[in-house]
């Protein structure tokens, strides 16, 4: 039952200015187990600002964001055990480049979550292997491709047992092969059930995987709905018009 007494995440009013400039104006929704929500917009209107609030990377000017009805936002809050639970990938990965690929997913589970190296080194593998990146457990980073680093990121993330996952962007660091490999793990996890935040640019992915879309426009979500609403019959003509950008010839 969709009430706010059961939403995983509750973001009220949140505000955040750099400077004189204003890039989240009141932002307001909820997260249930198993949604995936898909967040679009031009550059600069506040996506990955807001993904980086709630991860705390970023510290809001005003509102609130309950993780479970807690305030995480008041002192006190353990910042590293959040994290663990509303994990983030990056769209740069973000992995340690003097570790193996296997010592980047153990390293958090022991430091954060208190698992021993053997528990942890068995969680990796398991979501290595999910990832279809098993066989280069005992690579480094730079060693493997943009794409096998993203899903790397994605293993690590996972291995944490996470309640919901953020992605900022995932593919916009990577070459176009590679797009595609992430965008199929992603597309993987969304049938699973996993809840997740999405910011992204492939249109095509949102509107297959999203339960629901928001388009942000000048710190605001300006529009939002189902995936075959938001892109089947936008109301916004700001939403029209960034859509019809983004057309490739399929029809929604």
């Amino acid at each position: 039952m969709r009430n706010r007494e059961n939403a995983i995440l509750e973001v009220r009013d949140l505000r955040k200015s750099f400077g004189n400039n204003l890039v989240l104006d009141g932002i307001d929704f909820e997260v249930y187990s198993g949604d995936v929500i898909s967040i679009i917009g031009s550059s600069g209107s506040g996506k990955s600002t807001l993904l980086r609030c709630i991860n705390q990377l970023e510290m809001p000017g005003s509102g609130e964001i309950y993780y479970r009805g807690e305030d995480v936002l008041v002192r006190g809050v353990n910042v590293s055990e959040y994290r663990a639970q509303v994990g983030m990938v990056f769209q740069s990965f973000n992995l340690f480049y003097n570790m193996t690929v296997l010592e980047n997913c153990i390293v958090g589970q022991v430091k954060v979550l208190g698992r021993s190296k053997e528990e942890a080194r068995e969680r990796s593998l398991e979501y290595l292997n999910k990832v279809g990146m098993s066989a280069f457990v005992k690579a480094k980073p730079r060693q493997i491709s943009g794409g096998q680093q993203q899903r790397v990121a994605i293993a690590r993330a996972l291995a944490m047992d996470p309640d919901i996952l953020l992605f900022d962007e995932p593919t916009s660091a990577l070459d176009p092969e590679t797009v595609g490999e992430v965008l199929a793990v992603m597309q993987d996890l969304a049938a699973e059930g996993m809840t997740m935040l999405v910011v992204t640019h492939e249109m095509e992915f949102a509107h297959d995987i999203s339960s629901e879309v928001f388009f942000m426009h000048k710190g605001k979500i300006h529009e939002r709905g189902t995936a075959s609403e938001l892109f089947e019959n936008p109301g916004q003509p700001e939403t029209i018009d960034f859509l019809r950008r983004f057309r490739t010839g399929r029809a929604f």
